[in-house]
C-alpha cells in the first residue's frame, strides 16, 4: 500500500525547473491511425528542459509486439544517454492532459526508480495557465542510470492466461466499451475482438477529467473501480491495447494505495492476435 501520491502539479513543476536534479519527459503518445506526430509537435512546443520520451524507441525491438518492455540494461543506457541518473526526480508528460504519460511513470518503476511523478493535467493545462513553453531540440544533462527490475509489476500472457483461473485475480481493461465487447473494431489490424473471460472493463479516459486533463479524485477513482466491479483489495493485473493505457488504469490504482498492481505488457495486440487463447464478447460477465 502506499499514500504517496504519483503526481505533482503545474505549480509546483514550475517552482522547480531551476532544480539541477529535476528530469522533465514529454511522453505524448498517438494511436495507430491519429495523422499526427508526437515528436514533431515536441519540436514545436515543449515545457523548458523537457525531452522527448518516444515510447515507441524505448521498447523491445525484437519482439514483433509493439510496446515490450526493453532489457534492464538497454532501458538503463537509454536513460543514460538522456543524463537521467538514479538520484534524478522524473516529471513525465504528456500534450492530452495524462494518457501516455503513465506508461514511462510505469516503467521507471518498473526498473526500480520510484523517484518518478506525472505531471496533473500535463501540457493540457500547463498551456491553459499560460506557463512558459519553448521549442527545438534539448541537449541532455549528465547522469547515470542503473536498473533493478521488479518482475511483479509486469506481467506476461502466460501469468495472465494462469490468473483467469484464479478467483482471486483480476484483469481489467483500459481499452473503450465498444473494444472491449467487440462491437467497434480495433485500430491494429488482424486482431480478434473482445476481451479475456472474467475481466472488468474500465475505459482509461473515465479516469481522467476531461476539461484540465487531470486525474479523478480519490473519491471518483474509487467509485469508477467499484462500480466497474473491481474489488480493490484484490490482486489486480491491467490490461489495455498494447501496454500503454493499462498504466493509466494503474497509476489510478496506486492513487488508491494499490502500488502492486501489474501491467500485461502484451495486451490485447498479444491476446487478441495469439492462436487458442480464451476469448469473451459482450459486456463483463
Amino acid at each position: 500500500m502506499t499514500t504517496r501520491s504519483a503526481f505533482v502539479s503545474t505549480g509546483w513543476l514550475a517552482e522547480h525547473l531551476s532544480d539541477p536534479t529535476l528530469r522533465i519527459l514529454d511522453a505524448t503518445y498517438f494511436l495507430p491511425g491519429v495523422p499526427r506526430n508526437a515528436e514533431a509537435e515536441f519540436l514545436e512546443r515543449h515545457i523548458p528542459g523537457a525531452q522527448f520520451f518516444d515510447i515507441d524507441g524505448h521498447k523491445d525491438f525484437e519482439s514483433d509486439l509493439p510496446h515490450m518492455l526493453p532489457d534492464p540494461d538497454s532501458f538503463a543506457e537509454a536513460m543514460t544517454d538522456m543524463g537521467i541518473g538514479n538520484d534524478c526526480t522524473v516529471v513525465c508528460y504528456d500534450s492530452h492532459g495524462l494518457m501516455s504519460a503513465a506508461r514511462p511513470w510505469w516503467m521507471f518503476r518498473t526498473f526500480g526508480h520510484d523517484k518518478v511523478f506525472v505531471l496533473d493535467g500535463g501540457l493540457k493545462k500547463w498551456l491553459a495557465e499560460g506557463r512558459p513553453t519553448e521549442s527545438g531540440p534539448v541537449t541532455p544533462p549528465t547522469g547515470r542510470f542503473h536498473a533493478r527490475f521488479r518482475p511483479e509489476l509486469v506481467s506476461d500472457r502466460d501469468a495472465v492466461l494462469t490468473a483467469l483461473d484464479m478467483p482471486a485475480v483480476q484483469i481489467i481493461d483500459a481499452r473503450s466499451a465498444g473494444r472491449f465487447a467487440a462491437t467497434e473494431p480495433e485500430p491494429r489490424a488482424g486482431l480478434a475482438g473482445g476481451h479475456m473471460p472474467g475481466a472488468r472493463n474500465v475505459p482509461s479516459g473515465t479516469l481522467v477529467n476531461p476539461d484540465t486533463g487531470e486525474i479523478l479524485s480519490k473519491t471518483d477513482l474509487t467509485a469508477r473501480f467499484i462500480a466497474a466491479g473491481v474489488d480493490l483489495k484484490r490482486p489486480i493485473i491491467t490490461s489495455c491495447g498494447s501496454g500503454v493505457t493499462a498504466c493509466l488504469l494503474a497509476i489510478g490504482l496506486y492513487e488508491l494505495g494499490r502500488a502492486d498492481v501489474s501491467v500485461y505488457d502484451g495486451s490485447w495486440s498479444e491476446w487478441g492476435s495469439y492462436p487458442g487463447l480464451p476469448i469473451a464478447t459482450g459486456d463483463a460477465a
